[in-house]
């Protein structure tokens, strides 16, 4: 780390039985905004590659004075202090971009996986009020079917350097559409004079993540300059980034932990990004050999897609010095395996769109294989009785709670939904993640269950209810339900549960090809079982638990 980030001796020690020697159990996080990081670092390191991409090379200066430049296009468009701004694009330079210049006008980036449909789309600019956005060229007919008011055109692959790029370039990316009347390609907005810049304080909003619920809602966690400043300096701090270092940014930006352990942790301590617009696990590996690259967070799928590859390579990995990652737990054969083939611990880590990345993670000096690890810099993370709110003891299965820092304020216009969210215990206001867990006696926490309907396909977060929303809109589809079974490769897969309207006859390949129309494609189901009618509880609901408890035992048995 080379920006301040400070012990603070006033504060409550994070409640764990293990810490790693030499770090600091709280962070005093500097009282600026998420902008400021990037001029710190523009002005240390003015010449140095803030980012590499397919054999661009972007300097410090050049990323910070872009930034600047494109908010001046931005405030032309109106765009002022809390005004909500889409980014809807693949990883690349041009993110970095487009959210500082967001945060250099104060506003809120509101990150959007590019998987997302045209309609899909439309549902967050309405939620958020989004009239202005920064989208991928390959995005803008999307984004304009979807209602986007004002778009800033990004060909992300302009610059890029096919004979210097040692991997393939990605494919359907370098396109130019024919922009609609007042859209504007990005290097036109980089032409306009820089804005000056908003005074921002810690407690103002800075990022918007959207995640979903039981309703199948998609909802906006509203969080701080403050929240996101704490992840970007305490991951810096944990795995001990400086300006050597090399990151390889292979998790989507659009996702709060390749947002922050991928990007702006690693602008902050002055480090090089060499960024993957899309996964391809032989360009990863010849990327991490030839642009040296010393730190790595990923999920595990990739860990396990890399190391099934005929190409795999373990010399290949020997600049790493710490692999982190998180979405789903490695096998712990895999994660031997890794070890064992390459001296690399997987340190998996822990945390929600809610609190903005990582609130646990394993620390070097003591890993655990398919552990979430150990709250991280001033959190205080509990295991509390479901149904009295006491803390647990040691081993006890209970749900996860934790304040700290880096929690978001609450939901985007969804009070009830906030209020839910949240927990007193002893007077203080806790988090609820919706997870069951246990703590061991060295203070680490384990994964047991979810009480949240989700399945995490690949570390993607799939909301059930909003794939049944999206399913029951199929002409021959009575009623679905959507569970979360087990998968060797992706962690978990939704499998849909359909009941067909009498008369009605349909597959279901032909329900996934249409359902790729309707929503984004890691959300469709590619296991279907037709069924005559669907379990029901007292009230009328449909019990997905059981059937849910049902397919995961038989898949078991299966294996035994």
């Amino acid at each position: 780390m080379t920006q301040d980030a400070h012990l603070n001796p006033t504060a409550a020690p994070t409640p764990t039985r293990y810490w790693p020697p030499h770090k600091p159990r709280t962070l005093t996080l500097p009282q600026v905004g998420i902008m400021h990081n990037l001029g710190v670092s523009a002005a240390r390191y003015p010449t140095k590659t803030a980012m590499w991409f397919y054999g661009r090379e972007v300097p410090y200066r050049e990323l910070n004075e872009s930034a600047q430049k494109l908010a001046g296009h931005l405030a032309a468009q109106g765009v002022g202090k809390g005004d909500r701004v889409a980014l809807w694009m693949q990883n690349s330079p041009a993110w970095a971009v487009a959210a500082h210049a967001v945060w250099h006008l104060g506003a809120v980036v509101v990150p959007l996986a590019p998987m997302l449909q045209a309609r899909e789309f439309g549902f967050f600019l309405q939620d958020a009020g989004i009239r202005v956005g920064v989208v991928g060229a390959e995005l803008y007919e999307k984004a304009k079917q979807g209602g986007l008011a004002h778009a800033v055109c990004a060909n992300i692959m302009q610059g890029t350097q096919a004979d210097r790029a040692g991997v393939p370039l990605p494919d359907g990316l370098d396109v130019n559409p024919e922009l609609q009347a007042g859209d504007v390609t990005l290097e036109t907005a980089l032409q306009t004079a820089p804005a000056p810049a908003a005074e921002v304080g810690p407690d103002d909003l800075s990022v918007m993540p959207y995640t979903s619920g039981t309703t199948g809602l998609p909802k906006g966690c509203m969080h701080t300059h403050r929240s996101v400043q704490a992840n970007i300096f305490g991951a810096g701090v944990w795995i001990d980034g400086n300006v050597e270092d090399v990151f390889l940014a292979s998790l989507p930006f659009f996702h709060v932990t390749g947002f922050v352990n991928s990007l702006l942790a690693p602008l902050l301590s002055g480090g090089t990004v060499v960024a993957m617009a899309r996964w391809d696990r032989d360009a990863a590996r010849t990327l991490i050999r030839e642009r040296g690259v010393t730190l790595w967070t990923n999920t595990a799928t990739m860990v396990i897609d890399m190391m099934a590859s005929p190409n795999f390579n373990p010399a290949d990995l020997s600049s790493i010095r710490n692999m982190t990652g998180g979405g789903a737990s490695l096998p712990a054969a895999i994660g031997q395996r890794l070890l064992d083939l390459t001296g690399i611990n997987f340190l998996e880590g822990y945390g929600l769109s809610e609190t903005m990345a990582q609130s646990h993670s394993n620390p070097k000096t003591r890993p655990k294989l398919q552990c979430l690890g150990v709250p991280l810099f001033g959190v205080d993370a509990r295991v509390v009785d479901l149904d009295t709110g006491a803390e647990l003891p040691v081993g006890s299965v209970g749900e996860i709670v934790m304040r700290g820092a880096q929690v978001m304020q609450g939901y985007w216009n969804r009070p009830d939904a906030t209020a839910e969210a949240f927990t007193e215990i002893d007077g203080v206001r806790f988090f609820r993640s919706g997870d069951l867990g246990y703590v061991d006696d060295e203070g680490y926490f384990f994964f047991t269950d979810r009480l949240k309907r989700m399945v995490n396909v690949s570390g993607m977060k799939v909301w059930p209810a909003e794939v049944e929303n999206a399913l029951h809109a199929h002409p021959a589809v009575q009623e679905a339900c959507v569970i979360s079974v087990p998968d060797e490769r992706t962690g978990e897969r939704a499998r849909a549960l359909i009941v067909l309207k009498p008369g009605q006859s349909v597959t279901g390949a032909e329900i996934e090809t249409w359902g790729r129309t309707q929503m984004a494609t890691y959300k469709v189901p590619r296991d279907y079982q037709f069924v005559d009618s669907l379990p029901r509880g007292p009230t009328g609901k449909v019990s997905w638990r059981p059937l849910q408890e049902a397919a995961r035992a038989a898949m078991q048995a299966a294996q035994n």
